[in-house]
């Protein structure tokens, strides 16, 4: 017999995109900021869902809503950038997150990386990935991308996403 969970006086939520929400909010999250060349100049993103997918080859993945201003860019580029970011970034973070922000203008520094791939400055790791797959997931995709080089050389501790706020990481 399976023993029923004791719930005290809280009563479950039936399925939702708010209960889905409120229940990522307890949920910690690395920053991450996904770039590429679309065909008006580059496009970016601030995506939490960021995930190593295959050390053979190296694979990782990440999801990106189809109602994005990026995912246009997204859906037909051939290589994307990955940048985890420090928690000195949280305006960068910011930046990429807000919708009609000029994501590539001063103050962020960025420089046009191999296969054209735009790569931002100064984040504790960046990584040039050709994409393989684009995946259905509702409505979004989840972007599955081989790595194929980057640079993890800068220190710091990471940038943080929880309980919708950027946070660094404490001891």
């Amino acid at each position: 017999m399976t023993a029923t969970p004791d719930l005290g006086t809280r009563t479950p939520r039936h399925a939702s995109p708010d209960l889905l929400r409120s229940a990522f909010r307890q949920h910690a999250a690395g920053v991450a900021v996904i770039t590429a060349r679309g065909e008006n100049g580059p496009v970016g993103f601030t995506a939490t869902s960021l995930s190593s997918v295959s050390a053979t080859p190296p694979m990782l993945s990440f999801g990106v809503g189809t109602g994005a201003s990026s995912w246009p860019a997204i859906a037909e580029a051939g290589h994307v950038g990955v940048h985890v970011l420090g928690e000195h970034q949280e305006e960068l973070a910011a930046t990429f997150a807000r919708s009609g922000a000029d994501r590539f203008g001063a103050p962020t520094v960025w420089h046009d990386g191999p296969d054209g791939v735009p790569v931002l400055d100064g984040v504790l790791a960046w990584l040039v990935c050709r994409v393989v797959a684009r995946v259905p997931a509702g409505d979004h995709r989840i972007v599955l991308a081989e790595v194929v080089l980057g640079d993890h050389s800068n220190s710091g501790r990471p940038l943080l996403y929880h309980q919708g706020r950027f946070n660094g990481l404490r001891d």
